[in-house]
């Protein structure tokens, strides 16, 4: 078998490269990569010349075997950014990122040393940040060093709670795209070795990143997954939460919830998937949904809505958040893919999976965007007028909520403290139910002992 060698010292290829099964050697090429282009080149012949030149150094200390070599930048404003000089820039280049998207291209090349054969091939996507302030930069700046990234965040890691979204394959922003090398490496004649717990998942993974219309949010939107693939995931976050928390044994009440959660169903905009609706037992006043329509709700929750109504809006916003895909696009953002991959393996009773599912469980009980939390105020407002539930009803339970907010501290989950100030939330529902809106709900204050 021919030996393979990559030529990078990046930390974040290396693991990469482990993913896919492949046995390698580590060979520094001590090539400075140029940032400037020549007159008539182009960012992708820029980031391809960088990587042959790093291929090609790097074959010179072997007699033989296959070299990977790769180059990353980012493009915004026809301005190149590679990876900072020190602390200061990284955060000048942070900034600058965040204020617009930005384009990342990774050029591929690979030598068969001893066949004479090189390919020589980029990939490139689009990053969207969120506008970051100077606190953000240095709390991130803290618990992950900038240097040696390009642009200065690691989207595999925390850099990934900025990032708002992608177009394009996600493992190129790591740094190595790995559809591309897995094509460049099939017509050297190398396949990929994958462990069996990677099997079924990777294959997925070959077919690259796909592109589907949200009827919600009217978009195109890049996914990393299948519905089926969603569905699984749901499931293995749900046995999780089902691990921790005790079901409620009161037919009735579980009863209650499902009829409500029923007729959202009926009239939401997503039925590809079988919703289910389960009580907790827990005094905590909370609910949440997880991937492929599973969705639990407190039975401190049923016992303080005053009525079936004020039900259905709790159901309705978790039901808008399945619809919309929040849970799964949060989970793909902040943990990455290759995190997501782990929950779809079928290993029954494996921890691994455990653990993955928990880890999931308690991100998504940490509450979604404050974008997103609204869109799931409006849809629910939508979705209880259709299925015949008085949609004002739902301001009179953020109304209770906001009371419960100002007698007593927050607790780590709580609904409250995982959703948008209340006034905010009252303003989008009046506005969805074409009410005139006044000063007053534009006020975003709580009490300062709950910040």
């Amino acid at each position: 078998m021919r030996k393979i060698y990559l030529a990078s010292k990046s930390r974040a290829r290396r693991k990469l490269l482990k993913l896919c099964g492949l046995k390698f050697k580590v060979l520094s090429s001590g090539i400075k990569e140029a940032r400037r282009k020549d007159k008539g080149l182009s960012y992708a012949g820029l980031v391809k010349k960088n990587a042959l030149r790093k291929a090609q150094r790097a074959a010179l200390k072997i007699k033989k075997g296959i070299i990977i070599a790769a180059d990353t930048i980012v493009v915004q404003d026809g301005r190149i950014f590679g990876k900072p000089r020190d602390f200061n820039d990284a955060r000048r280049m942070l900034k600058r990122l965040s204020r617009k998207p930005q384009w990342l291209y990774t050029g591929l090349a690979l030598i068969d040393k001893g066949r004479d054969k090189r390919l020589v091939d980029y990939e490139k996507t689009k990053v969207y940040m969120d506008r970051l302030s100077d606190e953000e930069i240095s709390r991130y700046f803290t618990k992950v060093s900038p240097l040696g990234k390009a642009g200065s965040f690691d989207i595999q890691g925390r850099g990934a709670f900025f990032i708002r979204r992608i177009e394009g394959c996600f493992y190129n922003v790591v740094g190595l795209p790995l559809r591309k090398l897995y094509c460049m490496l099939n017509k050297l004649g190398v396949r990929m070795l994958l462990s069996l717990a990677l099997v079924s998942s990777f294959s997925y993974l070959l077919s690259g990143c796909s592109t589907e219309y949200n009827l919600v949010t009217g978009q195109e939107e890049a996914f990393f997954y299948s519905t089926d693939r969603e569905v699984s995931i749901g499931q293995a976050i749900a046995k999780q939460v089902e691990n921790e928390y005790k079901l409620s044994e009161d037919p009735l009440v579980q009863k209650r919830v499902e009829d409500i959660g029923k007729k959202i169903v009926n009239v939401c905009d997503r039925k590809d998937i079988v919703y289910q609706f389960k009580v907790l037992e827990d005094e905590e006043i909370n609910a949440v949904s997880l991937p492929g329509g599973f969705v639990y709700v407190n039975k401190g929750l049923v016992d303080k809505v005053a009525n079936d109504d004020e039900l259905a809006g709790v159901l309705a916003h978790e039901v808008a958040h399945i619809v919309a895909r929040h849970s799964i696009k949060k989970l793909q953002a902040v943990m990455g893919y290759s995190f997501l991959r782990v929950l779809t393996v079928v290993v029954p009773g494996g921890g691994q999976v455990g653990g993955a599912a928990d880890a999931a469980f308690l991100e998504l009980m940490l509450g979604y965007s404050r974008k997103d939390e609204l869109l799931a105020d409006e849809l629910a407002t939508r979705y209880m007028k259709l299925a015949g539930y008085n949609p004002r009803c739902m301001i009179d339970f953020l109304k209770t909520l906001q009371d419960v907010n100002r007698r007593k501290p927050l607790r780590p989950r709580s609904y409250l403290k995982t959703h948008p100030y209340v006034p905010d939330r009252i303003r989008v529902v009046k506005q969805e139910l074409g009410e005139k809106i006044g000063f007053t709900d534009y006020i975003n204050i709580e009490e300062k002992k709950n910040e």
